[in-house]
């Protein structure tokens, strides 16, 4: 049984393309990246497919890089119209400028926020809350005295352990003024393995704000799942307001309308 009005609201699925050197690449745990195709064609078939929007991600990080990336932008913002998502190397008010400037509807901060919060309101600020887009790449580190399971905020790309609590920065953050959290399980990315819907739920309890979920998207019962809001007798739910997909895109395995076909069947109210 649903909650009341839960399965009336649209969840997006939204492609993420992670960007390095002007190409979309995709690995597991975010590491043995492999090629997965040119950025602009790619968005241009998503937009086609009904993508609700589409997140591109600069995983170098550095100016040669985001420069790359926010030409890429450029490009896709001309010919879609769907709202797109920049993050990586967003460390200035400045930098959300140009990837604005640039056609960004929103910008994604991980790692410049993890260092100094404060960006979080500067952003809020300049643009609104809900351009300001939290990325938490989250990792289970260890179990509490109840056995309850605990995550860690990595930064830089998922290889430095912060040793801040995951939910708590995320509280944090929205205090701050994110108006969005993505949240990025390490464990499960690349992987095909399902969502972490323990990590998502523990994070939607825990803030007001819309919540898009990444990380191990493998199959159609995955994607339903990690949408599904709260079922009696069952933990195979996520609630998350959006899915983000990657590999399970870039490598023709799935394509968009038939996974909105599949959590439309299971209950999941999608945009069409």
């Amino acid at each position: 049984m649903f909650e009341e009005g839960a399965a009336m609201q649209a969840k997006r699925i939204i492609p993420c393309l992670d960007v390095d050197d002007g190409r979309v690449v995709k690995g597991v745990k975010f590491q043995d990246l492999q090629d997965a195709g040119d950025p602009v064609e790619l968005a241009r078939l998503y937009n086609r497919e009904g993508a609700d929007e589409l997140t591109f991600l600069d995983i170098g990080a550095s100016y040669k890089s985001r420069a790359t990336l926010l030409e890429v932008v450029r490009q896709v913002a001309a010919e879609v119209f769907i709202p797109l998502c920049v993050g990586g190397g967003i460390r200035r008010v400045e930098d959300m400028r140009e990837a604005m400037n640039a056609g960004a509807d929103k910008v994604s901060v991980c790692t410049s926020a993890l260092q100094n919060p404060d960006l979080i309101s500067d952003m809020a600020r300049s643009y609104g809350s809900q351009c300001v887009v939290l990325s938490i790449d989250a990792k289970q580190v260890e179990k509490d005295a109840r056995g309850k399971p605990r995550w860690h905020a990595f930064s830089h790309g998922g290889r430095t352990d912060t040793g801040i609590d995951a939910i708590a920065w995320a509280v944090q953050a929205v205090k701050l003024g994110a108006g969005e959290i993505l949240l990025n399980s390490i464990d499960a990315d690349g992987t095909g393995a399902g969502y972490d819907l323990p990590l998502i739920r523990t994070i939607l309890d825990a803030v007001p704000v819309p919540v898009i979920a990444s990380g191990g998207a493998g199959t159609l019962e995955q994607i339903a799942q990690v949408l599904l809001p709260p079922e009696q007798g069952s933990e195979d739910w996520g609630n998350a307001d959006a899915a983000l997909v990657a590999s399970l895109l870039h490598f023709g395995k799935r394509r968009i309308p038939e996974i909105k076909r599949y959590v439309e069947s299971k209950g999941v109210c999608v945009r069409w």
